[in-house]
């Protein structure tokens, strides 16, 4: 997995997240709360791990996951845990920054996350090897796809198609976000934002966050069944 997109616009924020699974990967659970060590968190959940790609709570924080860091690794056979769980120890802290900084992430396949985090903006990595922070900013527009899965050219043509799409636009809308995660480049199942690769690979699903002052909607498609799970919170 998977296609992030961060789109700041109209003192809106949109996260948006398409998951790209192997086919015979085991349904998600669909999103609901749960309660950490901590905080209580709201997220689908990896029925297979345990984990969860895509996590928020009634602050207005959100983790978003991506296999692979900058550039693909070659995958060894066992890691010590998955990465959805990192993602959830990660944030079930009392910060999120300061948890990632200091957690051994030894034995742990390379990933890169997407943090917005008390008003800012993260991206961070880690590559098997040393952990990357770079602070964004929060009133950017940045689009992501998985090195696991899209070559850097592919990369590189999703980014140019992104900004295609949102520079003629003075308001962008979480539905124009949503339309572009699920319709761009529809005929090509290989590197489209929705892709299907000989049903080896397909896109489960589209998750997609929208903070608004003091108030955030939350909208799940899961893409195999066509449900469709809406949530709402208001932010404490």
């Amino acid at each position: 997995m998977c296609t992030v997109s961060y789109v700041f616009s109209n003192n809106t924020i949109i996260i948006t997240s398409n998951r790209d699974e192997k086919m015979g990967r085991p349904k998600a659970l669909v999103p609901k709360s749960y309660m950490g060590e901590q905080k209580k968190m709201f997220f689908p959940k990896d029925s297979k791990a345990g984990g969860t790609w895509y996590v928020l709570d009634d602050k207005g924080n959100i983790i978003v996951l991506l296999n692979g860091a900058s550039e693909k690794h070659i995958p060894k056979e066992n890691y010590r845990k998955s990465r959805g769980l990192i993602l959830l120890e990660i944030f079930d802290s009392g910060h999120c920054i300061n948890k990632w900084l200091e957690i051994n992430l030894t034995d742990i396949e390379p990933f890169t996350l997407i943090v917005y985090t008390h008003k800012q903006l993260y991206q961070l990595r880690w590559d098997g090897t040393a952990k990357n922070t770079l602070k964004l900013n929060p009133q950017g527009k940045y689009i992501w796809s998985s090195s696991t899965l899209y070559s850097n050219l592919i990369r590189r043509e999703r980014e140019s198609l992104f900004n295609t799409f949102i520079q003629n636009k003075d308001i962008i809308y979480a539905k124009d976000i949503a339309y572009f995660h699920q319709h761009t480049n529809s005929d090509d199942k290989e590197n489209g934002l929705v892709i299907n690769r000989n049903d080896t690979f397909i896109t489960q699903s589209i998750t997609q966050t929208i903070i608004n002052q003091n108030k955030m909607i939350f909208n799940y498609k899961d893409l195999i069944t066509e449900e469709i799970y809406e949530n709402s919170f208001l932010m404490l």
